[in-house]
């Protein structure tokens, strides 16, 4: 497959980069900064998401956004981006896989309670996770796109082992056997190009975590 990650010199971004290139895909790695620090085997476009065309993504089978924001004012472009991304692929064969966040995760089964909302949930988290929340919101009212957002467990480990194995939910928070809602990025990354190969989740948003 034809593959572009946005993002792809960040943490998140450049193990699914990483797990794509061990699977034999053809991967470019769109990034802002010409110096960014990206796997010498990937071809690279250096152009800002703001600035990205359909002729820029046409090419690609899967385009997956790992953008990331974390300033208070740069939270908003979480929203912005991505409807960015879902203007440029309205109507359009390309599929759009989104590296999303916990916080709009339920954690009751009626799907009344999400985590940004529950009582531990800490408070400087919370813009981050609002603002991620809301696009996903307006994500879902994209019918013409061939989106998926796959949110990862409670406790997203940055620097955590390659397991190879991950269980697999949908809007409710996963708990594994052992009591805990946690995935690595690498066993993150694992799932994200799972679900680039096989798509099972179009149009839907689904987590993951550890086994």
């Amino acid at each position: 497959m034809k593959i572009a990650v946005i993002g792809a010199s960040g943490k998140s971004g450049s193990l699914i980069v990483k797990e794509a290139i061990a699977r034999g895909h053809d991967v470019t790695a769109i990034v802002r900064n010409p110096n960014a620090h990206v796997d010498p085997k990937v071809k690279i476009l250096v152009k800002d998401l703001f600035d990205l065309t359909y002729e820029d993504l046409k090419p690609f089978d899967v385009i997956i956004d790992a953008f990331a924001a974390w300033t208070p004012e740069t939270l908003p472009q979480h929203q912005t981006s991505l409807k960015h991304l879902t203007d440029i692929l309205s109507g359009k064969p390309n599929r759009l896989l989104v590296v999303g966040g916990a916080g709009s995760l339920y954690v009751n089964p009626e799907h009344t309670i999400r985590l940004v909302d529950s009582p531990d949930f800490p408070d400087e988290f919370k813009p981050l996770a609002n603002n991620m929340a809301k696009a996903l919101d307006q994500l879902r009212t994209c019918n013409d796109v061939n989106w998926t957002y796959l949110s990862p467990a409670i406790e997203f480990i940055a620097d955590g082992p390659r397991t190879g194995h991950y269980i697999v939910g949908g809007e409710q928070i996963l708990v594994n056997s052992q009591g805990k809602s946690q995935i690595s990025y690498a066993d993150y990354a694992i799932a994200m190009i799972d679900e680039a190969e096989n798509a099972k989740h179009i149009k839907q948003r689904f987590t993951v975590a550890t086994k």
